[in-house]
């Protein structure tokens, strides 16, 4: 093998050199600033096998052209994000939309169609597809996490509406050829070790429809340790929105020590688990607070922030820092990913996870490229 090197490294060049294009940001002056106050991060060989992944919007159509940020930005691969209702956290009834292309309760992006389109679409372009399909309950501020039965009797009914649920799009997912398949997002009461004979079983229904990858995506504040189906799954999705501060506008080295203990704690488990880990959601919004609760949504919140730019660029510089050269880390899914926003797009999807023209999208090009 030794007498291939040259043209591995040359080929690696190649592709460092194609994926090395930084993307414009609505503030160049921000951009330089936060640029020119960072040391370098430390270089690494091309991995082409990590994932480097966003977490795609839906909308109400879907084009070439908005794709091309993304390799712009050096990502590989997106995840799709189809939703099942539930009227209340107790209701054992989930409610699929699949066959409307818009609606009430959803957009075309979100749709049979319009998923099937954008895999297609993507994967001209070499970009995979994770079809994660969510939950979501009515009610305010309510999350999959608060999804609780009052009975065994109810929570039978609400398996057997769940399984329902993810064969269908176990079933799209095999059809349309989706590189991977999320199981689940955040179910942290369905996934407590009394469940677990209800998702091995789930697994093996799967499994009968889908041929490829599965993963799960857990909630970073524990669910992912009382988890027992682990091992047969193949990777271990986390949902990593570790606070790192206690402080707004943190310095980089703070953000960086901020992550120690969370990844000590999530490398001494995954010795045990034995299984890759991918983190299928880490994502910061722009504003000074963006490291202490990471996971809360700005629109969610009494006070009316100042957009932070820098803030958010540095979590982002900090997640690569301290994560991205981890041997047990398969790959990571930022936050989301609206296509065809424009600079001057509305303020309110610039206000919030968004890295697109921000310093933050400079940071993310730069580490995918690695």
């Amino acid at each position: 093998m030794r007498r291939w090197w040259p043209l591995v490294l040359l080929s690696g060049l190649g592709l460092l050199a194609l994926l090395w294009q930084w993307p414009r940001t609505a503030n160049p002056a921000a951009q330089e600033s936060y640029m020119a106050a960072l040391p370098a991060g430390r270089p690494l060989a091309f991995d082409s096998s990590r994932l480097r992944g966003v977490n795609w919007v839906g909308g109400d159509s879907v084009t070439a052209a908005q794709l091309m940020p993304l390799r712009k930005a050096g990502v590989t691969w997106i995840a799709q994000t189809p939703f099942g209702w539930q009227s209340g956290a107790a209701d054992p009834v989930i409610r699929t939309l699949t066959g409307r292309p818009v609606g009430r309760y959803g957009l075309w992006g979100e749709s049979d169609a319009g998923i099937a389109h954008t895999v297609r679409l993507a994967r001209q372009r070499g970009i995979r597809t994770l079809l994660k399909p969510h939950l979501w309950v009515r009610g305010r501020s309510a999350w999959p996490g608060d999804i609780n039965m009052a009975s065994p009797a109810d929570w039978d009914a609400w398996f057997a509406s769940y399984s329902a649920f993810m064969l269908h799009y176990a079933q799209l997912a095999e059809t349309t050829h989706c590189a991977g398949l999320c199981i689940g997002t955040e179910l942290q009461h369905a996934t407590e070790p009394a469940h677990d004979k209800a998702w091995r079983t789930l697994i093996r229904q799967i499994r009968r429809v889908y041929h490829g990858p599965l993963t799960y995506a857990a909630n970073w504040s524990g669910e992912y340790q009382q988890i027992r189906f682990w091992d047969a799954l193949d990777y271990v999705g986390v949902q990593a929105y570790f606070p790192l501060s206690t402080a707004e506008n943190p310095p980089l080295d703070t953000l960086l020590r901020g992550w120690q203990p969370h990844l000590q704690k999530l490398a001494q488990w995954q010795k045990k688990i034995r299984k890759p880990v991918v983190f299928t959601e880490v994502g910061y919004k722009t504003t000074a607070d963006a490291a202490i609760r990471p996971w809360e949504w700005p629109e969610r919140t009494a006070a009316v922030q100042t957009p932070d730019e820098a803030t958010q660029a540095r979590c982002y510089e900090a997640l690569f820092r301290a994560c991205w050269g981890l041997p047990w880390l398969k790959g990571v899914f930022i936050w989301k990913w609206y296509p065809g926003l424009a600079a001057d797009g509305p303020a309110r999807w610039h206000a919030d996870f968004t890295p697109q023209h921000k310093p933050a999208e400079t940071v993310l090009a730069r580490w995918y490229a690695q």
